[in-house]
């Protein structure tokens, strides 16, 4: 079959920029931590690119993308990559091979566990955190994927997710959330991040790769590959300054790691609208995630909920968001492959989205507390004191940041 070399050029390009953000990732939660624990936080999102690939070579892609088990989960037609030859196509548009497509997710299914791990840093043995890791792709991001992606339930039922607010951010920021109750606060306490430069190069790898994200989202290259790269930018940008607008009132001086961290939140949000949307809806939808992942952190300070890097707050909250204001802005004009919102007078699929995204939130939170709990029966999930107080680089993995 002849494949259309500027969209298998354009898709690797976005492989690639999507492979960078776990690194990027590594980057960002490494530079928040304290200078004893940066190893082990950033071997959490470096082990899930070897892990899960593997996953995802065996069972995973199979389990996605491949036939139907109830609307809940593929079968294992295509496990190991079976029965796929070098000339198939990808089915959606005929024009990229079906390896390059392949690849794509994979990147997806790599960084969103890997998000999770900004929730349970300094406590979380290396151990459980690879049972947890393989666990939690098979029995909560696999099945979300084929239920919105691959044919199941809620892509039958009309939900739209562009770029992963259920599939990624949602369900991984409420497992963050889950692991934050279920292992407890920490017992040493860090004072604030030891590198914000570190912070701000992971920042930057996030956004760089987050185009390759959304607007790779489209799977070719056309007007909607361009709103969803500009869509992205957009809301980033304005969420990280009315991020910074309501830190420097508050605060009275302008932070840093707030822009950054507003940055990302608008980066989560628009991800399931980034194709579906207006570029004015694009500006709103990033004022909106500046103020209500600022609210969630607030609250989650208030509680006392130890989600050291801000998980949920970024994470859930705004990947909740983004779906949920997808429901109010979706434009069938802008994207014939959208419907209409709130806003249009389609109240439906605002329900719809609503549904679909709180339904997956307890889902994952449910399930992650609950599997946590049986790891636990298996192998101690939460390290001792005198390791906390060690630090995990030195008392989990023997190797030192910093000489």
């Amino acid at each position: 079959m002849t494949f259309q070399p500027g969209n298998t050029g354009f898709m690797l390009l976005a492989t690639s920029l999507v492979m960078l953000m776990t690194p990027g990732l590594a980057f960002f939660y490494g530079g928040l931590v304290g200078r004893k624990n940066v190893l082990a936080i950033m071997i959490q999102s470096f082990v899930s690119m070897c892990t899960t690939t593997v996953m995802w070579f065996c069972v995973g892609y199979s389990l996605c993308f491949s036939g139907d088990i109830g609307g809940i989960i593929g079968n294992l037609d295509h496990a190991f990559l079976t029965g796929i030859s070098l000339n198939d196509a990808f089915t959606g548009n005929n024009q990229i091979p079906l390896f390059v497509f392949i690849a794509y997710q994979m990147m997806f299914a790599i960084i969103t566990p890997a998000l999770i791990t900004g929730a349970f840093t300094n406590r979380i043995r290396f151990g459980a955190y690879m049972i947890f890791l393989n666990l939690w792709l098979l029995f909560v991001y696999f099945p979300f994927v084929h239920m919105v992606w691959g044919g199941g339930l809620l892509q039958q039922w009309g939900v739209l997710d562009f770029a992963g607010g259920i599939v990624v951010h949602a369900t991984a920021g409420m497992a963050a959330l889950a692991s934050v109750f279920f292992i407890g606060q920490r017992k040493v306490t860090e004072h604030g991040p030891h590198s914000i430069p570190l912070v701000a190069l992971g920042t930057g790898l996030l956004w760089f790769g987050w185009y390759g994200f959304n607007a790779g989202s489209e799977l070719q290259v056309d007007a909607i590959t361009g709103l969803a790269f500009l869509n992205t930018d957009i809301a980033a940008s304005f969420a990280g300054c009315t991020w910074l607008i309501i830190d420097w009132i508050r605060e009275k001086k302008p932070k840093f790691v707030g822009l950054l961290t507003g940055s990302v939140a608008g980066l989560a949000t628009i991800t399931p609208a980034a194709g579906f949307i207006s570029i004015q809806s694009a500006a709103i939808v990033g004022i909106c995630a500046g103020i209500a992942c600022y609210l969630a952190v607030m609250y989650k300070n208030k509680k006392k909920w130890d989600d050291a890097l801000d998980v949920w707050g970024v994470h859930g909250v705004g990947g909740v968001l983004g779906v949920i204001l997808l429901g109010v802005f979706g434009s069938s004009a802008i994207n014939p492959a959208a419907t209409d919102g709130l806003i249009y007078g389609n109240f439906h699929f605002f329900l719809k989205q609503s549904i679909a995204v709180l339904g997956a939130s307890l889902y994952a939170f449910i399930f992650t507390y609950v599997m946590l709990q049986l790891i636990n029966m298996v192998t101690k999930v939460r390290v001792d004191e005198d390791e906390e107080t060690e630090g995990l680089d030195a008392a989990l993995h023997g190797e030192s940041a910093y000489l």
